[in-house]
């Protein structure tokens, strides 16, 4: 007689929508028009990019305020991905960051278009949006080096 299954390796996939609500809406509006938006916490005074509905620092409601912040920003910190995945569209190895962007108090995430080697906390970045756009972060392509000097520590620190 064999011994009872207890385990057995499988593959799953789960394919789900999420609902973007009001406020991921509204900022996912303002993207496809080539514009970027925080909305400021009135307890704490941080930007949130994108904006939530309350501040997960302070748990208060956030301005409904659209604060307009730039499309640049400065790396705070950063990954080199070297794995494959399935479904994977992007070249490895690709660089994944986080940026704070000017006039934004909060990392936004997103892809970094260069030499692994040539990425590093404080460097300079902008968004290079897409000619046709959509309400998805998929408007911007990626982030690109301005050639600035890069931002000094003190700068970015506390964004870690």
């Amino acid at each position: 007689m064999s011994a009872p299954v207890t385990r057995f390796k499988s593959h799953v996939r789960y394919v789900f929508d999420v609902p973007a609500g009001p406020t991921v809406s509204r900022f996912l509006a303002a993207v496809a028009e080539g514009r970027l938006f925080g909305q400021r916490c009135p307890s704490c005074a941080k930007v949130y990019v994108p904006p939530r509905v309350a501040c997960p620092r302070c748990g208060d409601a956030l301005s409904p305020e659209q604060l307009p912040v730039s499309d640049t920003g400065t790396v705070t910190s950063f990954c080199v991905v070297n794995v494959p995945y399935e479904g994977q569209t992007m070249k490895l190895p690709y660089v994944y960051a986080s940026v704070v962007l000017d006039g934004a108090d909060i990392p936004f995430p997103h892809l970094v278009d260069a030499e692994p080697g040539d990425v590093r906390m404080g460097l300079r970045v902008r968004a290079e949006w897409r000619e046709t756009r959509g309400p998805t972060l998929e408007s911007i392509r990626a982030f690109k080096p301005t050639g600035e000097p890069d931002a000094p520590f003190d700068s970015f620190k506390e964004h870690l």
